[in-house]
């Protein structure tokens, strides 16, 4: 079958966005990058595909709009159960005593690659419910996708958008409003979304609870061993790293403990 892109113009853009993003191309997801290309050469009315290579390089909006389209956004509320029973039954607990005997008030969660928002409006029921006073949860939620976050900060989410998410949550925090619901007041200013390359520092430090689910699985070798430093650096002394289920630190050198629980694996940050 014949490629919209030439194997060199393949090459060059594979390149582009990877530098740019530590987002990876391969042979097997090159239809991805080949479709979305066509898109944006679509929607700027341009010919050539030349033409719109220099266009990225002298337009960053462009750039972005592009970096949006390529990342796949599938996510759901409370997506992958076992996680959130984990952050219930072993993560809070742990939290909770830390931050007793150290006289803190403020839990710091981190929602990497969050999309539209669906994770961390779990993670803002989850907390609202299962933290006790006087602990404060701080949530940043963050994507490179511009288009996904504007969704997420919305907190409007049509019908069939609602699929996993428990009745009694749905009558607490979310509001019918035309074909969908609207997420509460009270829970939209539990979280801040926020625009965000991987690739860079976040400049967040002391992040007690991180998710970053089905993110690495875009990044070669080199880029999650990069990105996992970074959270590291990101992370408070004793805190804890949940990945997707289907990602593993595993063969990496880091310096993240695995755990096993009873719910979940995941890991921790133990210093």
């Amino acid at each position: 079958m014949a490629h919209f892109l030439s194997d060199t113009d393949f090459e060059r853009f594979k390149s582009l966005i990877y530098d740019a993003s530590g987002i990876t191309f391969s042979m097997t997801n090159r239809s991805i990058l080949e479709s979305r290309l066509k898109e944006r050469l679509r929607e700027k009315k341009i010919l050539q595909i030349g033409d719109y290579h220099t266009l990225l390089l002298q337009d960053k909006e462009e750039f972005k709009t592009l970096l949006d389209s390529v990342t796949t956004n599938l996510t759901r509320f409370f997506r992958n159960q076992p996680h959130f029973d984990t952050l219930i039954n072993y993560v809070l607990p742990e939290i909770i005593k830390i931050k007793k005997a150290k006289n803190e008030t403020k839990v710091r969660i981190w929602s990497a690659g969050c999309s539209t928002g669906e994770e961390p409006y779990s993670l803002a029921m989850t907390l609202k419910d299962k933290l006790p006073h006087p602990l404060i949860p701080e949530i940043v939620a963050s994507d490179i996708s511009l288009k996904s976050l504007m969704v997420g900060k919305a907190g409007f989410y049509p019908d069939n958008r609602l699929a996993g998410l428990p009745d009694t949550y749905l009558k607490r925090f979310f509001e019918r409003k035309n074909n969908g619901y609207q997420v509460k007041e009270e829970l939209m200013r539990m979280i801040r979304f926020d625009y965000h390359n991987l690739k860079h520092d976040s400049g967040l430090r002391d992040v007690d609870i991180m998710f970053c689910r089905n993110v690495l699985i875009y990044f070669d070798e080199a880029a999650q061993k990069a990105v996992i430093d970074r959270f590291w650096d990101a992370m408070s002394p004793h805190s804890f790293l949940f990945i997707g289920h289907s990602e593993s630190l595993f063969g990496m050198k880091t310096k993240f403990e695995f755990l096993k629980t009873d719910w979940a694996c995941l890991y921790q940050k133990n210093i």
